[in-house]
């Protein structure tokens, strides 16, 4: 057709047709299942509707196998059958329908413990006025070594950029960074959240969840009654307090020191179940760090570490009963004799590691110290008193059982601090 087109309008004389290679073959064939379109596209058509429309179309049917015709390159098996008859038929008479059930009764719960408590941090964040953030995985390499990472087992063999080299050690990298993005703007006071993978190296065992909250500048708006003031470790301690108990982690913790190096050293703690199991580091932010991520302080901050909370050992979604006794409690004063330089709260955690079951609280009510003291007491010496409350559960304690109490907490405490009773 094309040959004598151009004879007719332009004249000449053909030469004779060479042809290079074979026409390709694409006479193809797929089998027609008439039940597949209920099944892959949910519409009931029938049969002989069906194949009228694919004979409409130019198919060639033979039994149950449907010939392509060659202008149909985008027809490649079964299901392009079935979605010309259903494209034909108009996906909009499909009836949207509710999945059969798997089994009867109530459904077994899908999410993991874990992943109800990532759930019930970010509802406890939100709640506490937080606004969650989600941020890279990545960070630069100058940022990682500020958080203890930057290791080459952490280095990304083809990084977005150089600024997101390795992954995060830390949630507070990323938090610190939309800080300071945010106070370039304008906006000072802030209260960021992220719940998040952290990575210490770079397999996927390697990597551990991580609660993290971020606070900079001032807790309130101003107002005329002078309630505005800047954020302090208070608020950092009150919130991953809070945060702790939504998530189920026991009321009876100790709150240690000696908090990584991104921490300021003395306005920073741990809270943990003992030295070698840290839930959650609380505090304010180092200066320096502050100031490599471009953050105008103040700005505290906390991290806690869910997977590290232990999970209670009874299943049932009750609350267990209030364990009140009707007994007595006994409260004895101590007062020791202890070096200058020993911290209040060191002398209270061995004091309340003595007898957990039978101490309920301790508490510092005095300190005597200075030149007065260390008259009495001798030089780099100091006294600190403390108040110790024992409640008995089952039984009325004896005087021999509560000096049995005393002794222990005697001996405790000159174990961690090397005090001794004051005279």
């Amino acid at each position: 057709l094309a040959t004598q087109m151009i004879l007719d309008l332009c004249g000449g004389e053909p030469s004779e047709v060479v042809q290079a290679g074979e026409v390709p073959n694409v006479d193809r064939a797929y089998r027609l299942d008439t039940d597949r379109v209920q099944s892959l596209v949910g519409m009931s058509i029938p049969a002989e509707e069906q194949r009228r429309t694919l004979t409409a179309l130019g198919f060639r049917l033979e039994g149950d196998m449907a010939h392509v015709p060659s202008w149909r390159p985008d027809v490649l098996g079964e299901a392009d059958l079935v979605e010309e008859v259903a494209r034909v038929a108009s996906l909009t008479k499909l009836v949207g329908k509710p999945l059969a059930r798997m089994g009867t009764g109530v459904p077994k719960p899908v999410l993991t413990p874990m992943q109800k408590r990532e759930g019930l941090a970010r509802r406890t964040m939100a709640a506490l006025g937080y606004n969650e953030a989600v941020t890279y995985s990545f960070i630069d390499k100058a940022g990682a070594e500020l958080f203890g990472g930057g290791a080459d087992a952490t280095m990304l063999e083809n990084p977005i950029s150089s600024e997101m080299s390795h992954m995060r050690p830390d949630l507070l990298p990323g938090l610190l960074q939309a800080a300071a993005r945010n106070q370039a703007r304008g906006f000072m006071d802030l209260a960021l959240f992220e719940v998040g993978p952290a990575f210490d190296g770079g397999e996927p065992e390697e990597s551990h969840l991580q609660v993290a909250g971020l606070l900079v500048g001032a807790n309130a708006p101003r107002d005329p009654w002078g309630s505005r003031r800047p954020v302090d470790t208070f608020d950092a301690k009150a919130d991953a307090e809070a945060v702790l108990a939504a998530i189920g982690a026991p009321t009876k913790t100790m709150i240690l020191r000696d908090a990584p190096a991104w921490w300021h050293p003395g306005r920073s703690g741990r809270v943990g179940l003992g030295p070698k199991n840290i839930l959650a580091t609380f505090g304010e932010l180092h200066p320096k760090v502050l100031d490599r991520m471009g953050v105008k302080g103040p700005a505290v901050a906390f991290t806690i570490w869910p997977e590290r909370v232990p999970f209670p050992k009874s299943t049932t979604a009750t609350r267990p009963a209030l364990g009140a006794s009707d007994l007595q409690p006994v409260e004895r004063d101590f007062a020791f004799v202890v070096d200058a330089d020993v911290e209040a709260l060191k002398l209270v955690n061995a004091a309340q590691g003595a007898d957990k079951a039978l101490i309920e609280s301790v508490r510092v009510f005095d300190e005597f110290h200075g030149e007065k003291a260390e008259a009495q007491m001798g030089a780099g010496k100091k006294s600190l008193a403390i108040s110790v409350r024992l409640q008995p559960r089952d039984k009325t304690l004896t005087d021999a059982e509560i000096e049995a109490v005393a002794a222990k907490i005697v001996d405790q405490v000159a174990k961690a601090t090397g005090g001794s009773l004051r005279g």
